[in-house]
């Protein structure tokens, strides 16, 4: 009862949205210069967002961080993160770092700036930290991959032991009982870990109490508590099943233990990239019907290694094909859902090889595309097994003896020869020869084989779970290219920021360095660009002269000078005009001496 009421709380909990939230706009605009400071921050997005408890982090002028208020949805809207401000705020540019969890269970975060009465003189970048912390991420990312090769593995040698019903199903014990507590402490450090990978804090922060209570709580937390229930649940259907002798199990066994599986695999389709999107009741139904079969199909592979390994010629001769059967099945089943799930991900054909998600999509391609020619050379081998167990069937059929009655008179002695007449079992056939058995060293070899080829969709089969992995925490590129669409027209663009690296060849600290360059908004019209000049020793230092011309030579319009002013440890201008959009050449002159100086090209984005 309790299984299915969290199974149907994570069901309803659905939002038609695209997978991965991505920011739409934000209130104050990025980069905008407001005359009277704002009351609050707001974050639209492209679908349901969750917040934390560190949404928002704004940091002023001075570098340091400003005190704001709990983050609220705006307007009760799931799709917003609002938090308010002080009424009273000093003059210059504020950055606001913020951190949501999408409904897809990821967390997306990122920054952005905005000025209250005019922009900070300064140009140093302040740390707004990481977007996560490095160990967190990777212990995840681990328990996440660890967690689906265990669920392949177990649901795979369930369905192997029940679907193809080998003689000895003691080779699958083993695989079962590891599979089983792998699935079970991945699950619980993935729920331990869930609210510090949220915040982007140490692994410390799992054992906080008040942060793994909101955890349970969360939409990703009742995925996980209610895959510990199906695992418990699990834990005892394998335990009676263990018991049994039977190795024909009846409709209702085999009903059971596809309830489970299909409970256990809901438990991913609930809290990935199907709960948030287009269609999500097929791309739930999707998601289950293709993590079964990828199951079945692969950890079936090794249920079947270890069969080959302990199991008599004789059994494997009906174990092979049932096994083949069903594994043409599943992959059938993965073709039709995995085509259906790449066109909702990706949204394009150019996001195959203009995003992330596209090119991890086509390693995935690459790499199923070698597991399937591997399990084609594999059915070639169950072949040979199912023809060596038809000859060695056919050639040791007893003959029938058929004897025809001959009349004797009473009394008198048998016949000296015998009138027997051999035949097959098939009735009146005329006798013809038999292709003789395999020789057992024959069908040993065919073992070797079929074994040789099946560790190698194993090994395969494992690269395409590390893929799957990876694309489950990949923006798909729908979702990316719906935030692009959807950007409101009238937001200014970020402020562009260009590190120039210089060398004179004098040797000294500030012979060689580099120069930050902030320009403000990058777009036509007028524009303000502040320089900041950094030597060998990454200390800020002082030039007699910095020069930074833009050239448009498509359009033949320039050199522009900025003509910088030393404002006393930068250099600055207001009134760079550029007239056209397009790509602009800027280059700047570093003069570090009388005699020394150089000049180095940089391609600078300008928009309309």
């Amino acid at each position: 009862m309790l299984l299915g009421t969290v199974l149907v709380l994570l069901l309803l909990s659905g939002a038609p949205a695209s997978a991965h939230a991505a920011l739409r706009s934000t209130t104050p605009d990025d980069g905008s210069v407001a005359e009277q400071a704002p009351r609050s921050v707001t974050l639209t997005f492209t679908e349901s967002v969750g917040l934390l408890d560190d949404s928002f982090r704004v940091f002023g002028p001075d570098q340091r961080r400003v005190h704001t208020d709990e983050a609220t949805h705006a307007d009760g809207r799931s799709d917003t993160a609002r938090v308010r401000l002080p009424r009273k705020l000093a003059q210059g540019t504020y950055t606001v770092a913020w951190r949501v969890v999408s409904a897809d269970s990821h967390p997306v975060s990122g920054a952005f700036s905005f000025s209250v009465g005019k922009r900070s003189a300064t140009t140093t970048q302040i740390d707004t930290g990481p977007d996560e912390d490095p160990l967190t991420g990777g212990l995840y990312d681990a328990a996440r991959y660890l967690a689906y090769l265990a669920a392949a593995l177990l649901v795979g040698a369930a369905a192997f032991a029940l679907l193809c019903r080998p003689a000895n199903r003691s080779p699958l014990r083993g695989p079962l009982v590891t599979a089983w507590w792998t699935l079970l402490g991945s699950t619980v450090v993935l729920l331990l870990l869930r609210a510090p990978y949220e915040a982007g804090t140490g692994p410390a922060a799992a054992f906080d109490a008040s942060a793994l209570g909101r955890t349970l709580t969360s939409r990703p937390g009742l995925a996980l508590l209610a895959r510990l229930a199906v695992l418990l649940l699990t834990a005892a259907f394998l335990l009676w099943l263990a018991k049994r002798r039977e190795r024909q199990e009846p409709p209702a066994v085999l009903a059971a233990g596809t309830a489970l599986a299909a409970a256990l695999a809901l438990t991913w389709a609930a809290a990935e990239h199907a709960s948030a999107g287009i269609q999500v009741p097929l791309a739930m139904t999707s998601s289950v019907l293709h993590l079964l079969a990828t199951g079945v199909w692969l950890g079936g592979l090794v249920a079947l290694l270890l069969t080959l390994r302990r199991s008599s010629g004789e059994e494997l001769t009906e174990v092979v094909p049932r096994f083949s059967r069903i594994a043409f099945a599943s992959v059938t089943v993965l073709v039709v859902t995995g085509v259906y799930q790449s066109w909702r991900g990706l949204g394009s054909v150019s996001a195959l090889s203009g995003t992330s998600y596209g090119r991890l999509l086509l390693a995935k391609l690459v790499a199923v595309t070698v597991l399937v020619l591997a399990a084609g050379y594999s059915r070639r081998w169950t072949a040979r097994i199912a023809a060596s167990a038809t000859a060695t069937a056919t050639t040791t059929a007893p003959a029938v003896a058929v004897r025809e009655r001959v009349a004797q008179p009473v009394g008198a002695p048998p016949p000296p020869e015998a009138t027997a007449k051999p035949e097959t079992r098939d009735s009146g056939e005329p006798e013809h020869p038999e292709p003789p058995a395999p020789e057992p060293g024959d069908r040993d070899g065919i073992r070797r084989g079929l074994r040789r080829s099946v560790l190698i969709e194993v090994a395969v089969a494992a690269v395409v779970l590390l893929i799957t992995t990876l694309l489950t925490t990949t923006l798909p590129g729908r979702a990316q290219a719906e935030a692009a669409q959807q950007a409101p027209a009238g937001a200014l663009p970020p402020t562009t920021l260009i590190t120039v690296p210089y060398d004179t060849g004098t040797g000294s600290v500030t012979g060689r360095g580099r120069v930050q360059i902030t320009l403000d908004p990058a777009r036509v019209g007028e524009n303000g660009v502040q320089a900041v000049v950094y030597g060998s020793d990454k200390g800020l230092i002082v030039i007699p002269e910095l020069r930074v011309t833009f050239t448009l030579t498509s359009r033949k319009v320039g050199p522009i000078d900025a003509e910088l002013k030393n404002a006393g440890g930068y250099w600055s201008t207001n009134s760079v005009n550029l007239p056209l959009p397009g790509t602009w050449t800027m280059k700047t002159t570093v003069r570090v001496s009388d005699v020394d100086q150089v000049t180095v090209s940089k391609q600078v984005r300008i928009f309309s």
